[in-house]
């Protein structure tokens, strides 16, 4: 079974207990009916990316789906979260697979947290392509150099953040790639 359709979406939750936060991030996102199984982060080739709106068309409340997901929590007030997932589509995307990553974090930005897994989504992509880099240097300039291999066509995160609860309620993030068959 090999999805053909991607979409991107994100959301947030607060609650008094941890799972609740969870369920109502879910919620915010828009994908709380399905049964979520998480897998690791291969794009497949051809998979289209649809809006999200026209992938929760396509879905069907208790369906079994697959995703790519990123999440973090935290009760500690104030506390700035973020979860995030980064794609790397390569140039012959029919052909070839493309990466998504994860990444959490705690005391990053929407932005620093969304360059953070774009860029790691672009560099397992690039080593796989055999394009050189210099893996030290600012995701600016890797970006630069991927994208002008001609192997990597396009990079992307959606990307989750926020500051937890003042009064210490659980606060939860998620960003997900969420397939359709």
């Amino acid at each position: 079974m090999t999805p053909s359709k991607i979409f991107f979406t994100r959301g947030v939750g607060v609650a008094k207990r941890q799972l609740m936060s969870l369920e109502m991030a879910f919620r915010n996102a828009g994908i709380e009916k399905f049964n979520l199984v998480t897998v690791s982060s291969i794009l497949p080739p051809a998979c289209q990316r649809i809006t999200k709106e026209k992938g929760l068309e396509m879905l069907k409340p208790g369906e079994i789906v697959f995703c790519v997901m990123a999440r973090n929590a935290t009760n500690e007030p104030n506390r700035l979260i973020a979860a995030s997932i980064g794609c790397a589509v390569p140039a012959d995307k029919d052909q070839q697979y493309g990466y998504l990553s994860e990444h959490h974090s705690f005391g990053e930005t929407d932005e620093k947290a969304g360059d953070y897994a774009e860029d790691l989504a672009a560099t397992m992509l690039a080593t796989t392509l055999g394009v050189e880099f210099d893996s030290d240097s600012a995701w600016d300039e890797k970006e630069k150099v991927f994208k002008m291999s001609d192997k990597i066509v396009r990079t992307t995160n959606i990307t989750q953040s926020a500051q937890a609860n003042k009064d210490g309620l659980w606060t939860t993030v998620v960003a997900c790639a969420i397939f359709v068959p």
